[in-house]
C-alpha cells in the first residue's frame, strides 16, 4: 500500500494523525467497497435481481474498481464461493434435512399439542414464544411461519385471544432464532466469516435471545394486541374450523415430546460440549478428542440426523423409501438459500484480496466506533435498503473481519451476534418475510407495519442492548 498523503488540508492530516497515513490507493479501495455494496442494494431493492446475482455482480463491481485484474477476482470470487458453501452449506442442508424429518414424522405436531395442553389463557402467549423456539431450532424462518399459522389461529380461535396476542409471540420467537442462533444461515455465516466459535456464539446467542423474545414477543404482543384490531381468520384452518384438517399422510406414531424435543436439542448439546472442553479439558485426552470431534458442527448435525432417522422415522413406522423422500425433499427449497450464503462468501474473499480489509482496519484504528457498533450499524444499512437479513449479516460480517482478529472468543462471538441484531432491523415491504406475515395474518400493509416491522426493530434494538450489556462485563 501507498503510503502518500493524498493532500495537505486540515482535515486529511487529522484523518492521517487518526488513522494511519492516507493515501490515494485507500480512497480507491474505500470508493469499491462503496460501489459494491451500493450495486448489491440497487440491484436487490430496485431492480428485484436475486441476491446470489446481485451478490456475484457487487462482488465483480468493488473487484474491478479496486484494480484486481479479472482472472485473479474470479478466481477469488469462486474460491470464496466454494469454501464458504463447503462450510455452511453442508450445515444448511443438514439442519433442512432435521426440520423436514421433525415435521413429517409428526414430532413437531407433538411439541405443540404438549405445551399447549399445559398452558392456561394467560400463559398462551408465553407457550408460544416456548413452541416457536423449539421449532425454530432446525426449520428456516419462512418455513416455520408456514408450520405456526395454523397454529397460531387454532389457539387464538379457541381461547377467544387476539390473534396477535398468540402471533407476535410466535414470530418473535422464530425471528430471534433466525438472526441470532445457529445453525440459522445468517448467523452461521457470520460465524464462518469472523472465524469466531460456533459452540461459543450458540451459548450467548440463547442467553441474547431469551429477554428479547419476552420483550418483542409476550410484552410487546400484549401491548399493540389492544392497538391492531384483526378480524377472525379461522377460515386459514379450512373448512371454518378450529379443528386442524386431517392429514392422509400422518404418521401412524407419532415420536413422543422428550423423544422430539432430544432431537432439536441433540446437536446444540454436541456443539456445546466441544466448546466446553475447549476451556476445561488438555487437548490430546481421549475425553477431548471424543468432545471436540462430536461437537464439530457439520458432525453433530450429520449424527443428529442419522439418529433421527432411526428415533423418528423408524420410530413412526415409516418405511426406508418414505424416509428417503422426506430427507431429499428438504433439500430443493434450500438451494437458493446456499446459493446466496455461497455468494456472500464471494464477496466477502474479494473484500479481502482486494486490500478492502486492510484499509478498513486503518480506519477503524483511528475511530471511537468498537466492532460492535460497526457491525450492527452496518448490517442495518443493508438490510434496510435490500430486506434481506442474511445478505445483511453476510456483508457486514465481511466488513468487520479484520476488526475481530484481536479480539478474545468472547467477544468475537458477540460482533457476530451484534450483526446478526442489525440483520433485523425494520422488515418492510422490500422484504419476502414482510409479504409472508401480511398474507398470513390478513392484514394491510399499515397494520403490518405497526406489528411486524414494529416487532423487528424492537427484537433489532432490545438484543444488540443485551450484546453490549454482556460485552461490558464478558
Amino acid at each position: 500500500m501507498l503510503h502518500s498523503l493524498t493532500g495537505g488540508s486540515t482535515d486529511v492530516a487529522l484523518l492521517a494523525q487518526a488513522a494511519g497515513t492516507w493515501t490515494g490507493h485507500d480512497t480507491r479501495l474505500l470508493l469499491a467497497a462503496v460501489t459494491g455494496i451500493a450495486v448489491i442494494v440497487l440491484l436487490i431493492s430496485w431492480a428485484k435481481l436475486h441476491p446470489f446475482l446481485s451478490l456475484a455482480l457487487g462482488a465483480a463491481a468493488l473487484g474491478l474498481v479496486a484494480g484486481m485484474p479479472i482472472s485473479d477476482l474470479v478466481e477469488t470470487f469462486t474460491g470464496g464461493v466454494g469454501s464458504t458453501v463447503g462450510d455452511v452449506g453442508l450445515l444448511v442442508a443438514l439442519g433442512a434435512m432435521l426440520g423436514m424429518l421433525l415435521t413429517d414424522t409428526g414430532g413437531a405436531d407433538e411439541i405443540v399439542e404438549t405445551v399447549l395442553r399445559r398452558t392456561t389463557d394467560k400463559t398462551l402467549p408465553w407457550a408460544m414464544v416456548f413452541i416457536a423456539a423449539l421449532l425454530g431450532l432446525p426449520l428456516f424462518f419462512e418455513v416455520g411461519v408456514v408450520l405456526l399459522v395454523p397454529i397460531v389461529v387454532m389457539v387464538a380461535s379457541r381461547a377467544k385471544q387476539p390473534m396477535l396476542k398468540i402471533g407476535i409471540p410466535a414470530l418473535a420467537g422464530l425471528s430471534v432464532l433466525h438472526g441470532l442462533v445457529p445453525p440459522h444461515p445468517g448467523p452461521l455465516a457470520a460465524v464462518d466469516s469472523l472465524g469466531v466459535d460456533l459452540g461459543l456464539t450458540l451459548a450467548l446467542g440463547i442467553v441474547v435471545a431469551i429477554p428479547t423474545a419476552v420483550v418483542a414477543g409476550p410484552v410487546f404482543g400484549s401491548f399493540i394486541a389492544k392497538r391492531v384490531e384483526l378480524p377472525p381468520a379461522t377460515h386459514l384452518l379450512g373448512g371454518g374450523t378450529d379443528e386442524p384438517a386431517e392429514d392422509s399422510d400422518t404418521p401412524v406414531r407419532r415420536p413422543s415430546f422428550w423423544t422430539a424435543v432430544a432431537m432439536l436439542l441433540l446437536p446444540v448439546v454436541l456443539m456445546m460440549g466441544k466448546s466446553v472442553a475447549d476451556l476445561v479439558l488438555a487437548e490430546g485426552g481421549i475425553a477431548y478428542l471424543v468432545l471436540d470431534t462430536v461437537g464439530t458442527p457439520v458432525v453433530a448435525l450429520l449424527l443428529t440426523v442419522l439418529i433421527a432417522l432411526v428415533v423418528l422415522g423408524r420410530g413412526a413406522r415409516l418405511g426406508r423409501a418414505k424416509l428417503s423422500d422426506i430427507v431429499g425433499g428438504s433439500l430443493p427449497a434450500i438451494a437458493g438459500i446456499i446459493l446466496i450464503v455461497g455468494a456472500g462468501g464471494g464477496f466477502k474473499e474479494t473484500l479481502v484480496e482486494s486490500g478492502v480489509n486492510d484499509m478498513i482496519i486503518d480506519v477503524a484504528s483511528g475511530t471511537n466506533l468498537s466492532p460492535l457498533v460497526l457491525g450492527w450499524l452496518i448490517a442495518v444499512g443493508i438490510r434496510v435498503a435490500t430486506g434481506s437479513a442474511t445478505v445483511a449479516t453476510i456483508s457486514a460480517a465481511g466488513m468487520v473481519v479484520p476488526l475481530v482478529a484481536g479480539l478474545d472468543p468472547a467477544q468475537g462471538a458477540l460482533v457476530a451476534l451484534a450483526i446478526g441484531s442489525g440483520s433485523l432491523f425494520l422488515s418492510h415491504v422490500n422484504d419476502a418475510g414482510f409479504w409472508l406475515v401480511k398474507e398470513y395474518f390478513g392484514m394491510s400493509v399499515g397494520q403490518t407495519l405497526k406489528t411486524w416491522s414494529a416487532m423487528e426493530t424492537l427484537i433489532s434494538v432490545v438484543s444488540f442492548v443485551v450484546i453490549l450489556g454482556l460485552s461490558a462485563v464478558l
